[in-house]
């Protein structure tokens, strides 16, 4: 299962996963973009509209239908602006979508885990700035360290069930959510200065760790994050 798999990195991992022969659960609000994924990528693949801000409507998302043995907790949002200026709403969206619906996803499809005897992986999407902090960020920081904090206690409670937990912490990727940022100039001069590779990212140089993570090559890994951030933490 993806959440958030209309476009940007959730689309290109569930396209990934599909490639690497899994059987993928597309999940957005909207039903449009992922039917059109879903169709495209054949027979292994559906798609299911879902607001995972809508916690009822995941607690029956997950208990009408069998245990998923993979999950990617992709959905979120950001509204980067200076401390000074976010709002208590600001707080509210970002944290509720980024913490909160994320939390409550990988509960509901740990439980299904556990009642089915199934073993498997929980991916969760946090950022660079779950290991480090920026400007104009304090909201997104918080809900990406609350993430990788979150993310360890999960692995350290379904441990003895077999189900590994991890985070993937992407550098700036350039998606259609992202891409307006990049036309300023000085914004793009100021992300390539601290990616020590030198380029944005792309949707490519994540959908590998993911297809790692929900791999048995990856099955002693649990409790840590994988950084795909060109070198930009390495300071």
């Amino acid at each position: 299962m993806v959440t958030g798999a209309g476009r940007g990195i959730g689309l290109a991992a569930a396209t990934a996963l599909h490639e690497a022969g899994a059987q993928v659960t597309l999940v957005a609000r909207s039903s449009q973009e992922i039917e059109h994924a879903a169709a495209q990528l054949g027979a292994l693949a559906q798609a299911h509209a879902l607001d995972v801000s809508d916690l009822e409507a995941v607690h029956r998302f997950f208990i009408e239908r069998p245990a998923f043995d993979i999950l990617l907790n992709n959905a979120g949002t950001n509204r980067p602006k200076p401390m000074w200026e976010a709002t208590e709403f600001d707080f509210d969206v970002v944290l509720d979508l980024n913490v909160k619906s994320a939390y409550f996803v990988a509960q509901a499809c740990a439980r299904r885990m556990i009642a089915e005897g199934i073993m498997g992986s929980l991916i969760h999407m946090s950022s660079q700035m779950g290991h480090v902090a920026g400007p104009n960020r304090s909201l997104y920081c918080a809900s990406k360290w609350a993430v990788e904090g979150m993310s360890k206690a999960f692995a350290l409670d379904l441990a003895p069930h077999g189900i590994r937990s991890n985070t993937i912490a992407p550098t700036f990727i350039e998606t259609p959510l992202t891409k307006p940022m990049f036309e300023d100039q000085k914004f793009k001069a100021d992300v390539l200065a601290k990616i020590k590779l030198g380029r944005i990212g792309t949707t490519d140089d994540v959908v590998g760790a993911i297809v790692f993570l929900a791999s048995d090559s990856s099955s002693l890994i649990t409790g840590t994050s994988i950084v795909v951030d060109g070198g930009w933490t390495a300071d």
